[in-house]
């Protein structure tokens, strides 16, 4: 395993990936991307990891890509088709600075929890580029097309309370408090049925990707699919019966 990550399992079922780039605030290279890539795939198939929380530090959470890079082999951008590609829940932890890919990263996971004097931005047009994983896509969709061009073409920063406000993060808490909000949100989703949460969690990503009436109909084979397996079914009895589920992931 790469020393780019620090890996751990604070609470049952969950996850906690740590950048450990601290010289270059989190800056994200390759090794570290391909690290992280190996990582989600290691959990999604150990079959006891439920949610992930990926973080960084208390100064960045990532401050961009790793520009030395840019002059060299160039970032691997296949390398965040995985992260995208995982059926595991992921939250993200930001404290410091969420920049450039640092952004990216975090939006590409389903929940966000940011410290509330975090910086946050895609200041990619200052280098004569522009966001490449995702930014200008994601962006959009959270807080609306004039506030993200103005991030994008104009390189402005929201502080973390700002983020919440627009709807780009979950919650904005103290930083002392940050990690574990993400922790507490993790353990809550490791709790639930295994099979209804990677279901549910690839149906609303299909939203992004397909139109209303397609995800209707694949939502409602899902749901369907659902209630055939052990797991409904013993929430459904667990609820009758007045007594928590024991979940089986099948």
């Amino acid at each position: 395993m790469s020393d780019t990550l620090r890996i751990s399992f604070p609470r049952k079922g969950v996850a906690l990936v740590e950048l450990n780039r601290p010289k270059r605030l989190n800056a994200l290279n390759n090794e570290l991307m391909r690290a992280l890539g190996d990582a989600l795939d290691t959990f999604a198939a150990d079959g006891t990891t439920r949610a992930v929380v990926i973080a960084g530090d208390e100064r960045a959470f990532a401050a961009g890509a790793d520009i030395g890079e840019f002059q060299t082999e160039g970032p691997d951008l296949a390398q965040w088709d995985r992260l995208w590609a995982s059926p595991l829940p992921r939250i993200a932890a930001v404290r410091g600075l969420a920049l450039g890919g640092g952004l990216e990263l975090a939006m590409s996971c389903d929940l966000f929890v940011v410290a509330e004097d975090a910086r946050l931005g895609q200041p990619e047009i200052n280098l004569g580029v522009m966001p490449g994983a995702g930014g200008t896509q994601r962006l959009i969709r959270a807080v609306g097309k004039t506030v993200a061009m103005e991030m994008v073409l104009v390189g402005r920063e929201l502080s973390g309370r700002e983020a919440c406000e627009r709807g780009l993060a979950n919650r904005s808490v103290p930083t002392d408090q940050t990690l574990a909000t993400a922790l507490d949100l993790a353990a809550e989703i490791a709790a639930k049925a295994p099979i209804a949460i990677r279901t549910a969690k690839r149906a609303i990503d299909r939203a992004y990707e397909l139109s209303l009436g397609e995800n209707l109909r694949a939502e409602r084979a899902d749901f369907y699919n659902l209630l055939t397996t052990d797991d409904a079914r013993e929430g459904i009895a667990a609820f009758v019966e007045r007594r928590l589920p024991t979940w089986r992931n099948r």
